[in-house]
């Protein structure tokens, strides 16, 4: 990754085991961010989400919800209807038509209900294999790690993985943790890295979980994007 330095945790196994416990402490208990009512205000939520922030996907989808909150009322907006309230989160064309397709496809294929499989999840407009991990963590409990920026940033600072991919990422730290602690692990990562270890407020050398883990640490540590 570009730095050697010394630590007193030398190895991913030990970094983890700290970061888990002092992240735990730090966020005993993490909400997602993104407000819902079920799995498929949080899958529409969670689509308008890619490259906009979440305090920006709040403020809009109240007024989305309350013309449409069931793939069925949804699919009776016209994409044009829904791209004027969704404009504030960027890239409104093509979420709008996602969030059109999907309640579609939905309503044709699954009886109007979201479903319960990575496969059939990332089978819809709209849904790669990061937003259907979300729907799968959040709406149905089942055991997943969704990689967004903060997480890589972060993973690569804490050398727990090397930042090769998004994909090397979620496989790294699926190794590291308790499959157990996956789903409120990711979130307590994400708030982290929003609070702490900003992408511009800490170089892997300022927050309190670097200084930790890697106190003499001296230049920053260049981080691949996700």
């Amino acid at each position: 990754m570009g730095v050697s330095e010394s630590s007193p945790y030398p190895t991913r196994e030990s970094r983890a085991a700290y970061i888990d416990l002092r992240l735990a402490q730090l966020y005993p208990d993490p909400a997602i961010p993104l407000e819902h009512k079920d799995p498929f205000t949080l899958m529409i939520a969670v689509l308008l989400s890619a490259q906009c922030t979440d305090k920006r996907v709040n403020l809009t989808t109240p007024r989305l919800f309350a013309l449409a909150d069931t793939p069925e009322k949804m699919m009776r907006l016209t994409p044009a209807e829904i791209d004027a309230i969704v404009r504030p989160c960027g890239l409104s064309p093509r979420k709008a038509q996602a969030i059109h397709a999907l309640s579609t496809q939905l309503v044709a294929l699954h009886r109007g209900q979201v479903p319960r499989t990575f496969e059939e999840l990332e089978a819809l407009p709209g849904i790669g294999h990061k937003s259907a991990s979300v729907v799968m963590t959040q709406a149905f409990g089942f055991p997943a790690f969704p990689v967004d920026t903060h997480i890589h940033r972060l993973a690569q600072r804490w050398k727990l993985t090397s930042g090769r991919s998004v994909t090397q990422t979620e496989t790294d730290l699926k190794t590291l943790f308790p499959r157990d602690h996956w789903n409120p692990l990711h979130l307590r990562i994400i708030y982290y890295g929003r609070e702490h270890c900003t992408a511009w407020g800490c170089d892997g050398t300022k927050c309190e979980i670097c200084r930790t883990l890697f106190p003499k640490r001296q230049r920053p540590v260049v981080t691949r994007k996700a």
